[in-house]
């Protein structure tokens, strides 16, 4: 399964910084992921990026003089952040290893931890077969009160669910209620998922970290995958945005959406 995963995403590891990897609603997530992990820990901090693609957000980071070392399982995906941060010669601020998120235990830590903080965007944990092991082994790399900020696809994402009804293919609007791990299609290939309520996932982590917060994000946008839909309508996707920001966060709510945003910090006495 991982290695379907791997081949997947390094066939379009040239084309994913255009719409499918960062179009403009993925990027209106990608900069809410930014802030939160900014007001937890300020630059020069060392940052763990776990599944960088690209680099967009690796990128982000070396430019505002964080110190980051950025992984990914797609051997493609690696080769284009490495390069693109030579090419903006910001080698020296970010470091690029073709490490997926189930071998952590590939990388040295330091004596009290080596990372400041750790964050996942856009689910590569939701493509992770054991995500205590990930716990375990970031719990060992990050330093005592360290945060993680994960972006991770849900199980409850009112629009695709009630898109897919409409459209009368009830399998695909219930794919993310299986409650096992389950292949989907990307460029001709397959990715195998498992989707997660922030309850469900945070129950993975819980030995080595306390939950400080989640929020649902695009649950009144349309997911990304709808951007056409978001581009003909501005006017409306304003007040849907209005009320992502504002109503995300609320109890009832908060479990729902495409993604949602959660955030953890590691327990003092977890080695």
């Amino acid at each position: 399964m991982l290695a379907e995963t791997q081949a997947a995403f390094d066939s379009v590891a040239e084309i994913y910084d255009g719409p499918r990897g960062n179009n403009l609603l993925i990027q209106r997530m990608r900069e809410l992921s930014w802030r939160t992990i900014a007001g937890h820990v300020a630059a020069p901090a060392q940052l763990l990026d776990l599944g960088c693609g690209t680099g967009i957000d690796a990128l982000h980071f070396a430019r505002a003089g964080y110190r980051v070392l950025a992984t990914d399982w797609s051997p493609r995906m690696v080769a284009r952040a490495a390069a693109r941060a030579l090419d903006l010669r910001l080698a020296g601020q970010l470091e690029a290893e073709c490490v997926g998120a189930h071998e952590l235990h590939r990388i040295q830590a330091a004596p009290g931890g080596r990372f400041d903080a750790a964050y996942s965007n856009f689910g590569p944990l939701n493509c992770i077969p054991d995500l205590q092991d990930v716990s375990q082994q970031c719990a060992r790399l990050l330093k005592p009160g360290g945060h993680m900020v994960f972006t991770v696809i849900g199980r409850v994402c009112p629009w695709e669910l009630g898109r897919y009804l409409l459209l009368g293919r009830f399998p695909r609007a219930l794919v993310r209620f299986a409650r096992d791990i389950t292949a989907v299609n990307l460029n001709r290939h397959r990715v195998w998922t498992r989707y997660y309520t922030p309850r469900e996932f945070y129950r993975r982590f819980a030995r080595e970290f306390e939950l400080v917060r989640f929020q649902a994000l695009s649950l009144f946008l349309p997911p990304p995958y709808l951007i056409d839909f978001y581009e003909r309508a501005p006017g409306c996707n304003r007040v849907l945005g209005w009320l992502d920001d504002h109503l995300g966060q609320a109890p009832l709510l908060r479990g729902a959406g495409d993604h949602f945003l959660i955030v953890l910090r590691r327990r003092p006495e977890a080695v």
